[in-house]
């Protein structure tokens, strides 16, 4: 099976039409249908099912879309890191985040490496940790970003700097507006918004027993939708300090959780597995700028990013 056959039956599947497709790919119409059925007879199945307003994917091909697209990222990885081993002036960094305002740490540092590496690139996602976990450990990115505590027999860690405080988001005129910090008697028959993760591990070791007083409205991967149904008054949001707006024209506010709950938030990278050129720069660079920690820390204790 060829990456080119697949890199075809991506832009096939986007754009639903192989005339656009044909033309973004810079090649005939004739010749990417020919591809296409090539793909189709080597796989056995049908991949595509011609209706009035296009082509749409089968379930055989949707599978195959998502195969297919880690099949193909790698591919560019690959081409990628060899051609930097020439020297080490580029190359594409790949990272999965956890939302947090200290993702900034982690900017200036790819922002000081830029400096040095003038064909440097990158590329982000963002999700919560279960998921840039999996990425990691498929070799689909070179660090992730977790606010949880890492299986320091699988990876190694840098620590950042500070702590993530968490706490409740509501409408400015929303009755827990007027505390200055917020207990658990204060959100019981609530409706609330968090992330499953947070929900499960954070909120959990924060409530106690008290756990099923609470009633969890709906979980968010990402706090800017949650705030959205927050504002319009569908739940009370549970979330990190500073990674929604809540300034004064925003309408809407945050609340320290009390007693106070913070969250550590790690870089990681996979031990024992050969990181790309760039990305070795990458982590030199980050023990260089911390300079109190020694390379050789005990294998339990994350180092200071």
């Amino acid at each position: 099976m060829e990456i080119r056959a697949l890199r075809a039956f991506l832009e096939v599947s986007r754009e639903e039409n192989m005339t656009r497709a044909a033309a973004n790919l810079h090649m005939s119409q004739p010749s990417l249908s020919k591809l296409i059925r090539s793909l189709e007879h080597e796989l056995g199945m049908k991949l595509f099912v011609r209706r009035s307003f296009g082509l749409t994917l089968t379930k055989e091909g949707q599978v195959l879309r998502e195969r297919a697209r880690d099949l193909v990222g790698m591919a560019d990885r690959i081409e990628d890191e060899f051609a930097s081993l020439g020297g080490i002036t580029g190359g594409t960094l790949y990272f999965g985040l956890a939302e947090s305002y200290q993702i900034r740490y982690l900017a200036q540092q790819i922002r000081r490496l830029r400096e040095r590496c003038v064909d440097l690139r990158y590329h982000v996602e963002s999700g919560v940790s279960a998921q840039v976990l999996e990425h990691l450990d498929q070799g689909t990115l070179d660090f992730a970003v977790l606010a949880q505590d890492p299986d320091l027999t699988k990876y190694e860690a840098l620590t950042f700097p500070d702590v993530d405080r968490w706490g409740v988001i509501v409408p400015a005129g929303h009755r827990l507006a007027s505390r200055s910090t917020i207990g658990i008697d204060d959100l019981v028959g609530e409706p609330l918004f968090c992330s499953q993760q947070g929900w499960k591990y954070e909120i959990a070791r924060w409530a106690g027993s008290r756990m099923p007083d609470l009633r969890l409205e709906a979980t968010f991967g990402l706090a800017y939708n949650a705030a959205v149904f927050a504002r319009e008054g569908l739940g009370v949001l549970l979330s990190f300090d500073r990674i929604v707006d809540t300034s004064a024209d925003s309408g809407l506010v945050f609340r320290p959780l009390r007693p106070e709950l913070d969250t550590k938030l790690h870089l990681v990278w996979r031990r024992n597995r050969p990181l790309s050129p760039i990305a070795e720069r990458f982590v030199r660079q980050l023990r260089e700028a911390s300079p109190a920690q020694p390379n050789d820390a005990p294998a339990d204790q994350p180092r200071a990013l």
